[in-house]
């Protein structure tokens, strides 16, 4: 194994959360920054978004900077999308703005906050488009702009799904994230010729890494599992106890009728955003009973 993948917790902090020149060519190709205001220099701030009441729960961000313009910059990888994430995206970044204010509360100096969420899911499967900018707009006239925060999400499924040739910087990190991991044996040339992302491939060597960090990113990919399965059995448990109902339930029997069209398991984990044990089950089901196995979906889940 001569590579680690960067998308590992452990990994990604490594990268970005350590090294200021990496995390400015990164920002700078990925956030849709005005033309002339890129960002020059970084300095890293506290990832704990500590609350102003002691009760509340701390929030942990992956990376968080800010720029030699006052501009702060708030970076997550998120392995799995949940319906909370999106708030807690908004959560963090009103309040990296708003403790932006000292004592004067003079609100002319507040600047932009940007918050970059890149997810190893998709949240949007009904379009095409991996990249996805909100800001805060006028309905009737979106170029009037309330400036202040900005969110993008980024699907990395949806980029790996396409057939991108361009050497844009933006298209070789998000290459750096989707086609590097363990199983890499050969480093595709055009991100070798990028200086900085060659820097960042050295990073993701193991043998950058010692034992106790291996048996951490090891730790990182098994929690992940376990939270993968208790999500199936959440799945399988609501429908054998008919409660499922809605947009899950639509996505069974749209399982079902792919395999009648003969889409493969891949595909269909795609489409459907099921688990992949239930698409087995159900997989298990249409063989054992055709286009009909939608009625017997209490046999196996």
């Amino acid at each position: 194994m001569n590579y680690l993948d960067p998308k590992n917790d452990l990994t990604f902090k490594k990268v970005f959360g350590q090294h200021p020149h990496l995390l400015k060519s990164f920002l700078n190709a990925i956030l849709p920054l005005p033309e002339g205001s890129f960002i020059e220099s970084l300095e890293y701030l506290p990832a704990d978004m500590a609350p102003e009441n002691p009760l509340q729960k701390y929030s942990i961000v992956d990376v968080r900077c800010k720029d030699n313009r006052g501009r702060q910059f708030i970076v997550e990888m998120q392995m799995h999308w949940t319906t909370g994430f999106m708030q807690r995206v908004l959560f963090n970044a009103s309040k990296a703005y708003v403790r932006q204010l000292d004592k004067s509360f003079k609100f002319k100096s507040l600047q932009p906050v940007y918050a970059l969420s890149l997810l190893n899911e998709n949240f949007q499967p009904d379009k095409p488009e991996y990249y996805h900018h909100y800001q805060i707009v006028n309905i009737e006239d979106t170029d009037q702009q309330i400036e202040g925060l900005e969110f993008v999400f980024v699907e990395l499924p949806k980029f790996k799904a396409r057939n991108l040739t361009e050497k844009k910087l933006q298209v070789l990190w998000l290459r750096f994230l989707t086609e590097i991991d363990e199983s890499t044996i050969e480093t595709p040339g055009d991100l070798l010729e990028n200086t900085e992302i060659t820097e960042a491939l050295e990073n993701l060597k193991t043998s950058a890494f010692t034992q106790a960090e291996l048996d951490a990113y090891d730790k990182y990919w098994d929690n992940i599992r376990v939270e993968l399965t208790l999500q199936s059995e959440s799945y399988d448990k609501g429908l054998t106890e008919g409660i499922v109902e809605g947009e899950l339930l639509k996505a069974y029997k749209t399982a079902i009728t792919g395999f009648a069209l003969q889409i493969s398991v891949d595909d269909l984990l795609k489409l459907t955003e099921l688990p992949l044990p239930t698409l087995e089950k159900l997989k298990q089901l249409f063989e054992k009973y055709g286009q009909d196995a939608s009625t017997h979906f209490e046999e196996v889940l």
